[in-house]
């Protein structure tokens, strides 16, 4: 008779079906070869670019994204995950030879990969296709049975992800669950394997307590405010209009945006300038023209829309300069794309993540000014350095920390699978894309083969003798 802890008596009776359905099907997945794994992840590209405008259809249903951003920045990551995937998926498989010290010989070590059995992926709302999917991907080429939960706050394409995987996997291998946050904490008390979260610190410390209290893996996928550094040699022009496309896409609601910019004060003008002639290129002249483009999504919800908007209206009447937009629309959930000057680092907007459509632009004179303002806000998800002089980009990376870097760009290391992605502290634990996420949702499992010729018999007790003496001559050879 199964006895029934008392966290898997609070799970509801459908969500342990789903999860004991996965857990008896683990390890049968767990001998699948790459050649089998692949014919999975095949067919999910196919029925990706099959369906790939009803994906779009139904995010802009859930917040007016634009179909050519749901290309470049949902469906794309994930075909390139997959391209990436099924070029090196057998050679990330392979046992992997490892040397020995001497006393070892006679021995061979390897390092098998293997799959940590059930995992769970908790996706966000800003990019629900994609952050679900691609680590879908890692942890389906790793062997392992998937359950996934989709935002509540997306619920079209939550319904797309949900035919599509129901079409392209068994449901004792990958299984979609939707709900609220009830469905979360109910999913967070099951046995996990290993937790993959993305969204922000608050639940990301949820889920590592979960983790914790089952000792599972887990990966965090956070965020934090991204700092942009405009140093007094940079490219002013091509800056400014970088910055903007990477801060306004997905109206700001990117964990990666470029979430607040310090700029020498001898480019502030020029750069604001910039700023301003960029985002009317982009996105109309007037705020009118902006309001009625379909090349800016909207807020994703009331709740977001509320948060950003009191985050404009504090900071502006702290002081703050508008440059360029400042509009809002309370029944279409539109901000639109703001430009901010005068800001402290006291200023409202410089408390939390923005994730929204809001940038504020600081101005600065050192450079120490800078480095200690980033330490001071923690371990970012991303920096991005505008400069022609290398040796600002060493100083910075060598005295600040972020997950990852970008040098006269912005976001551009989110799509290369050769690249882990991951944060660092507040940002996140541990990273996953390409081979980095093979690893994440696997045991690297150390394998030692014993041949005919063994050194161990002269260690054994009774520790008379020569024994001593060897082990004492072992432990020289290494001092």
């Amino acid at each position: 008779m199964r006895v029934v802890s008392v966290e898997e008596a609070l799970v509801p009776s459908d969500l342990q079906g789903v999860f004991d359905r996965l857990q008896a099907r683990r390890w049968a997945l767990a001998k699948t070869g790459p050649k089998e794994r692949l014919a999975r992840l095949d067919k999910l590209k196919a029925l990706l670019l099959e369906r790939r405008e009803e994906l779009a259809d139904a995010l802009h249903e859930d917040f007016h994204k634009p179909a050519a951003e749901v290309e470049a920045t949902e469906v794309l990551p994930v075909l390139l995950e997959l391209a990436h995937v099924q070029k090196h998926l057998k050679a990330w498989m392979k046992p992997r030879r490892v040397g020995a010290p001497l006393l070892l010989a006679g021995t061979k070590s390897e390092v098998h990969p293997e799959p940590r059995g059930v995992v769970l992926i908790l996706a966000p709302w800003n990019y629900p296709f994609h952050l679900l999917v691609s680590p879908l991907v890692a942890a389906v080429a790793a062997g392992n049975a998937v359950l996934c939960k989709p935002s509540e706050k997306t619920p079209g394409t939550a319904r797309f992800l949900a035919q599509l995987l129901r079409d392209v996997f068994p449901a004792d291998e990958v299984a979609l669950v939707e709900g609220g946050p009830e469905v979360g904490e109910a999913l967070l008390r099951l046995p996990f394997d290993h937790f993959f979260f993305t969204g922000g610190p608050r639940v990301g410390r949820r889920v590592m307590e979960a983790a914790a209290r089952h000792l599972a893996g887990v990966t965090l996928e956070l965020g934090g405010k991204s700092p942009v550094i405009v140093d007094a040699t940079a490219d002013v022009d091509t800056a400014a209009e970088r910055i903007v496309w990477g801060k306004f896409l997905n109206a700001g609601q990117t964990c990666i945006a470029p979430d607040h910019v310090w700029v020498h004060a001898s480019k502030e003008e020029a750069l604001l300038a910039g700023m301003k002639a960029a985002l009317e290129r982009f996105y109309g002249k007037t705020e009118e023209a902006r309001r009625a483009t379909p090349d800016f999504c909207r807020m994703v919800d009331d709740g977001a829309f509320r948060r950003v908007t009191g985050l404009l209206d504090r900071t502006v009447a702290g002081g703050a300069r508008v440059v360029a937009g400042g509009g809002v629309h309370a029944e279409t959930r539109f901000i639109a794309p703001t430009v901010l000057a005068d800001v402290t680092p006291e200023a409202p907007v410089m408390e939390e993540e923005i994730f929204g459509p809001l940038l504020p632009v600081l101005r600065f004179e050192s450079l120490d000014e800078v480095v200690t303002q980033v330490r001071a806000g923690g371990k970012p998800l991303a920096m991005y350095v505008f400069t022609q002089d290398e040796a600002t980009v060493e100083r910075l990376l060598k005295e600040t920390s972020a997950g990852g870097t970008v040098v006269n760009n912005v976001v551009l290391h989110n799509v290369n699978p050769h690249l882990p992605f991951g944060g660092i502290g507040q940002s996140g634990v541990g990273a996953y894309h390409g081979e980095a996420g093979f690893k994440a949702f696997s045991h690297e499992r150390a394998v030692v083969r014993q041949g005919r010729t063994a050194f161990t018999n002269l260690f054994f007790p009774p520790y008379r003798g020569k024994a001593p003496r060897l082990a004492r001559l072992a432990s020289k050879l290494f001092e």
